[in-house]
Protein backbone atom coordinates (compact mmCIF):
# COMPACT_ATOMS: atom_id res chain seq x y z
CA UNK A 1 0.00 0.00 0.00
CA UNK A 2 1.50 3.38 -0.98
CA UNK A 3 1.89 5.76 1.96
CA UNK A 4 3.08 9.22 0.96
CA UNK A 5 4.29 11.32 3.88
CA UNK A 6 4.20 15.07 3.25
CA UNK A 7 6.79 16.60 5.55
CA UNK A 8 8.82 19.71 6.26
CA UNK A 9 9.82 20.79 9.78
CA UNK A 10 9.11 24.42 8.86
CA UNK A 11 5.54 25.65 9.18
CA UNK A 12 3.59 27.53 6.54
CA UNK A 13 5.18 25.90 3.51
CA UNK A 14 2.05 24.29 2.05
CA UNK A 15 2.05 20.79 3.55
CA UNK A 16 -1.72 20.68 4.02
CA UNK A 17 -2.35 22.05 0.53
CA UNK A 18 -0.10 19.41 -1.04
CA UNK A 19 -1.57 16.64 1.17
CA UNK A 20 -5.19 17.42 0.35
CA UNK A 21 -4.48 17.85 -3.36
CA UNK A 22 -2.66 14.52 -3.48
CA UNK A 23 -5.52 12.78 -1.67
CA UNK A 24 -7.91 14.37 -4.14
CA UNK A 25 -5.84 13.15 -7.06
CA UNK A 26 -5.84 9.56 -5.87
CA UNK A 27 -9.56 9.72 -5.07
CA UNK A 28 -10.23 10.91 -8.63
CA UNK A 29 -8.46 7.78 -9.91
CA UNK A 30 -10.70 5.42 -7.93
CA UNK A 31 -8.63 3.96 -5.05
CA UNK A 32 -9.83 3.92 -1.44
CA UNK A 33 -7.90 6.93 -0.10
CA UNK A 34 -7.20 7.77 3.52
CA UNK A 35 -5.89 11.16 4.64
CA UNK A 36 -4.17 11.29 8.01
CA UNK A 37 -3.36 14.48 9.89
CA UNK A 38 -0.64 14.36 12.56
CA UNK A 39 -0.56 18.15 12.89
CA UNK A 40 -2.12 19.63 16.02
CA UNK A 41 -3.73 22.33 13.87
CA UNK A 42 -5.67 19.56 12.07
CA UNK A 43 -5.93 21.55 8.82
CA UNK A 44 -6.37 18.47 6.65
CA UNK A 45 -9.03 17.07 8.96
CA UNK A 46 -10.86 20.41 8.85
CA UNK A 47 -10.73 20.27 5.06
CA UNK A 48 -12.24 16.78 5.07
CA UNK A 49 -15.10 18.13 7.16
CA UNK A 50 -15.84 20.64 4.39
CA UNK A 51 -15.77 18.06 1.63
CA UNK A 52 -19.20 17.73 -0.03
CA UNK A 53 -21.01 14.40 -0.05
CA UNK A 54 -21.06 14.26 -3.85
CA UNK A 55 -17.25 14.48 -4.09
CA UNK A 56 -15.23 11.29 -4.38
CA UNK A 57 -14.77 9.93 -0.86
CA UNK A 58 -11.61 10.34 1.18
CA UNK A 59 -11.51 8.63 4.58
CA UNK A 60 -10.21 10.19 7.77
CA UNK A 61 -7.33 8.52 9.56
CA UNK A 62 -7.75 9.17 13.26
CA UNK A 63 -4.33 9.41 14.86
CA UNK A 64 -2.59 11.20 17.66
CA UNK A 65 -0.09 13.93 16.94
CA UNK A 66 2.25 12.29 19.44
CA UNK A 67 1.83 8.63 18.50
CA UNK A 68 1.92 7.74 14.83
CA UNK A 69 0.80 4.18 14.20
CA UNK A 70 0.17 2.09 11.14
CA UNK A 71 -2.81 3.20 9.04
CA UNK A 72 -5.98 1.19 9.70
CA UNK A 73 -7.38 -1.25 7.21
CA UNK A 74 -9.85 -0.13 4.62
CA UNK A 75 -7.61 2.01 2.42
CA UNK A 76 -5.42 1.22 -0.56
CA UNK A 77 -3.65 4.61 -0.70
CA UNK A 78 -2.64 6.82 2.23
CA UNK A 79 -1.48 10.43 2.51
CA UNK A 80 -0.07 11.64 5.83
CA UNK A 81 0.08 15.38 6.58
CA UNK A 82 2.70 16.05 9.24
CA UNK A 83 3.35 18.91 11.67
CA UNK A 84 6.03 21.57 11.74
CA UNK A 85 8.97 20.68 13.97
CA UNK A 86 8.81 16.99 13.09
CA UNK A 87 12.05 15.50 14.41
CA UNK A 88 13.56 12.71 16.48
CA UNK A 89 11.43 9.73 17.43
CA UNK A 90 8.28 11.08 15.82
CA UNK A 91 10.07 11.61 12.53
CA UNK A 92 11.47 8.08 12.68
CA UNK A 93 8.00 6.66 13.38
CA UNK A 94 6.57 8.51 10.38
CA UNK A 95 9.37 7.50 8.03
CA UNK A 96 8.96 3.84 8.99
CA UNK A 97 5.41 4.03 7.61
CA UNK A 98 6.34 5.88 4.44
CA UNK A 99 6.77 4.36 1.01
CA UNK A 100 7.62 7.85 -0.32
CA UNK A 101 8.33 11.26 1.22
CA UNK A 102 7.26 14.49 -0.42
CA UNK A 103 8.71 17.78 0.83
CA UNK A 104 6.96 21.06 -0.05
CA UNK A 105 9.48 23.90 -0.15
CA UNK A 106 9.28 27.59 -0.99
CA UNK A 107 11.97 29.32 -3.05
CA UNK A 108 13.14 31.51 -0.20
CA UNK A 109 16.67 31.57 1.20
CA UNK A 110 15.13 31.46 4.68
CA UNK A 111 13.01 28.40 3.90
CA UNK A 112 15.88 26.60 2.21
CA UNK A 113 18.21 27.31 5.13
CA UNK A 114 15.60 26.19 7.67
CA UNK A 115 15.03 22.95 5.76
CA UNK A 116 18.61 22.06 4.82
CA UNK A 117 19.36 19.78 7.78
CA UNK A 118 16.06 17.95 7.29
CA UNK A 119 16.65 17.47 3.57
CA UNK A 120 20.19 16.24 4.21
CA UNK A 121 18.82 13.63 6.62
CA UNK A 122 16.22 12.54 4.08
CA UNK A 123 18.88 12.31 1.37
CA UNK A 124 20.92 10.02 3.64
CA UNK A 125 17.86 7.85 4.28
CA UNK A 126 17.19 7.75 0.56
CA UNK A 127 20.65 6.30 0.00
CA UNK A 128 20.61 3.92 2.96
CA UNK A 129 17.02 2.67 2.86
CA UNK A 130 16.04 3.28 -0.77
CA UNK A 131 13.20 5.53 0.42
CA UNK A 132 12.10 7.71 -2.50
CA UNK A 133 12.18 11.39 -1.55
CA UNK A 134 11.09 14.28 -3.74
CA UNK A 135 10.69 18.03 -3.38
CA UNK A 136 7.92 20.19 -4.80
CA UNK A 137 8.36 23.94 -5.07
CA UNK A 138 5.34 25.74 -3.63
CA UNK A 139 4.23 29.24 -4.64
CA UNK A 140 6.99 29.26 -7.24
CA UNK A 141 7.04 30.40 -10.85
CA UNK A 142 9.26 27.86 -12.61
CA UNK A 143 10.53 30.54 -15.02
CA UNK A 144 12.16 32.66 -12.32
CA UNK A 145 15.68 32.87 -10.91
CA UNK A 146 14.20 31.83 -7.54
CA UNK A 147 13.03 28.56 -9.05
CA UNK A 148 16.48 27.96 -10.55
CA UNK A 149 18.13 28.54 -7.17
CA UNK A 150 15.67 26.19 -5.49
CA UNK A 151 16.41 23.48 -8.04
CA UNK A 152 20.18 23.92 -7.66
CA UNK A 153 19.90 23.80 -3.87
CA UNK A 154 17.79 20.63 -3.82
CA UNK A 155 19.83 18.85 -6.48
CA UNK A 156 23.05 19.63 -4.57
CA UNK A 157 21.61 17.36 -1.85
CA UNK A 158 20.94 14.56 -4.31
CA UNK A 159 17.16 15.02 -4.39
CA UNK A 160 14.84 15.71 -7.33
CA UNK A 161 12.53 18.68 -7.75
CA UNK A 162 9.31 17.07 -8.99
CA UNK A 163 7.61 20.28 -10.01
CA UNK A 164 6.60 23.81 -9.12
CA UNK A 165 3.16 24.89 -7.98
CA UNK A 166 2.33 28.49 -8.78
CA UNK A 167 0.81 30.97 -6.38
CA UNK A 168 -2.88 31.01 -7.27
CA UNK A 169 -6.18 31.57 -5.50
CA UNK A 170 -7.46 28.33 -7.04
CA UNK A 171 -6.04 26.37 -4.11
CA UNK A 172 -7.60 28.69 -1.52
CA UNK A 173 -11.01 28.82 -3.16
CA UNK A 174 -11.21 25.06 -3.64
CA UNK A 175 -9.94 24.29 -0.14
CA UNK A 176 -12.72 26.43 1.33
CA UNK A 177 -15.18 24.02 -0.32
CA UNK A 178 -13.34 20.82 0.62
CA UNK A 179 -12.35 20.32 -3.01
CA UNK A 180 -9.18 19.91 -5.08
CA UNK A 181 -8.07 20.60 -8.62
CA UNK A 182 -9.12 17.05 -9.43
CA UNK A 183 -12.72 17.59 -8.37
CA UNK A 184 -13.61 20.33 -10.86
CA UNK A 185 -13.79 20.68 -14.64
CA UNK A 186 -10.22 20.30 -15.98
CA UNK A 187 -10.56 23.31 -18.27
CA UNK A 188 -11.13 25.49 -15.23
CA UNK A 189 -7.73 24.62 -13.71
CA UNK A 190 -5.78 23.39 -16.74
CA UNK A 191 -2.58 25.31 -15.94
CA UNK A 192 -2.46 23.97 -12.39
CA UNK A 193 -3.21 20.40 -13.43
CA UNK A 194 -0.28 20.56 -15.84
CA UNK A 195 1.99 21.49 -12.93
CA UNK A 196 0.83 18.37 -11.08
CA UNK A 197 1.45 15.98 -13.97
CA UNK A 198 5.04 14.92 -13.15
CA UNK A 199 4.30 14.87 -9.44
CA UNK A 200 1.35 12.52 -9.96
CA UNK A 201 3.47 10.25 -12.13
CA UNK A 202 6.08 10.12 -9.34
CA UNK A 203 3.64 9.16 -6.59
CA UNK A 204 2.10 6.48 -8.82
CA UNK A 205 5.42 4.94 -9.87
CA UNK A 206 6.27 1.60 -8.17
Amino acid sequence: MPVVVVANPKGGVGKSTVSTQLAGYWASCGPAVMLGDADRQQSSRLWLGLRPAQARPISTWELSADDVVRPPRGATHVVLDTPAGLRGRRLNDVLRLATKVLVPLQASVFDMHATQEFLTELADRKKAHKLPVGVVGVRVDDRTIAAEKLRDFVQSLGLPVLGYLRHTHNYLHLAAQGLTLFDVAPARVARDLEQWRDLCEWVDAP
